[in-house]
């Protein structure tokens, strides 16, 4: 097993990262401490979610920073692998709270946290935390698993979520979510500088094999296209908030709410999310590893809904402090 240069714990092993350790890509890094593994076992570990670094599951080109913590669980053991990837279910407390009535909960979502399900890698979903909150909010919505959940926030970026608490309030936000008029707003850091000032992204989107969401040419706007199976409309609006020599800070506003919808609009624009792995160019990866977020650069703002009196509700947040650090960086 694991040669005992290192701190372990209940079978974890524990590293802190030296300065002259700083700046190596994560596998290569542990394949010199662990010599009994190959750099191959060690990279599917990594893949597996066998392998945390400050608490959050990383890819084997993760580069190391001085201070930083990792956790190694043994390649082989399944019970010691199922015991570290159910320790994957402490990694979030309750998101912060920033408004709550009897009829609803507004939540800041961090980065990171899956909204529901996905039991197969053992992550703590908002729904497991509102049920163990709010028993009784199990019953509310139209599925059990995403109880009083009326929208969603990609589990890569963080910000403002409402959650409905009773019947009533889900149906009466579930209406204004269809009818387009609760309002959502996002800030957001994409590659390149985008040279207009604001902008209506129209492009229809389809998931594709593999999975991922695509966008169709713009023909597909036309009426005759839009009913095509698996077509859906899209629209994204855009203005600039400040431009740098090689990035641009965005206010986004999403008219539809479709499955990835800013970050494949802004792909498709020429300019991917800072941060995105997913829908991105093999140049922006690149920039992405440098950077070392950890997450998109991303964050649902501002909400605003029509609470079951009639009142206009609106609440804002401020970008987390690990984008602003990034703000303070890029040129």
């Amino acid at each position: 097993m694991w040669k005992k240069n290192n701190e372990i714990s209940n079978g974890v092993n524990k590293f802190k990262i030296k300065t002259e350790e700083a700046g190596q890509r994560l596998d290569k890094f542990l394949a010199s401490r662990l010599p009994d593994f190959s750099r191959s076992q060690i990279q599917k570990l990594i893949k597996q979610g066998g392998v945390k670094a400050n608490g959050k599951i990383v890819s084997s080109h993760f580069s190391l920073r001085k201070g930083d913590e990792i956790k190694v669980a043994p390649v082989g053991s399944t019970k010691i692998e199922s015991d570290f990837l159910e320790e994957k279910k402490t990694n979030f407390s309750f998101p912060e709270i920033i408004a709550e009535t009897d009829e609803y909960l507004v939540i800041n979502k961090p980065a990171g946290l899956i909204m529901h399900g996905n039991d197969a890698k053992k992550e703590k979903s908002l729904a497991e935390m509102l049920v163990k909150k709010y028993p009784g909010i199990k019953k509310i919505g139209e599925d059990p698993e995403r109880p009083g959940i009326v929208h969603r926030l990609d589990k890569e970026a963080s910000g403002l979520v409402v959650i409905a608490k009773t019947q009533d309030s889900f149906d009466n936000l579930k209406k204004q979510f269809q009818k387009r008029t609760m309002e959502k707003k996002y800030t957001a850091l994409v590659y390149g500088q985008i040279s207009k000032d604001e902008e209506e992204i129209l492009f229809p989107l389809k998931r594709s094999p593999d999975g991922k969401m695509a966008a169709l040419p713009i023909a597909y706007r036309d009426k005759k296209n839009a009913d095509q199976p698996g077509v859906r409309r899209a629209i994204t609006e855009f203005k600039v908030i400040k431009k740098f020599i090689n990035y641009t800070l965005l206010k986004v506003k999403i008219k539809t709410g479709r499955t990835h919808q800013i970050r494949v609009h802004m792909l498709s624009y020429g300019h991917p999310l800072v941060g995105d792995d997913l829908y991105s160019t093999k140049k922006t990866r690149e920039q992405n590893k440098k950077l070392n977020l950890g997450r998109i650069f991303l964050v649902a703002d501002k909400l605003s809904f029509t609470d079951l009196a009639g009142d206009r509700q609106t609440f804002t947040i401020e970008l987390p402090g690990e984008l602003k650090e990034v703000l303070k960086k890029v040129k």
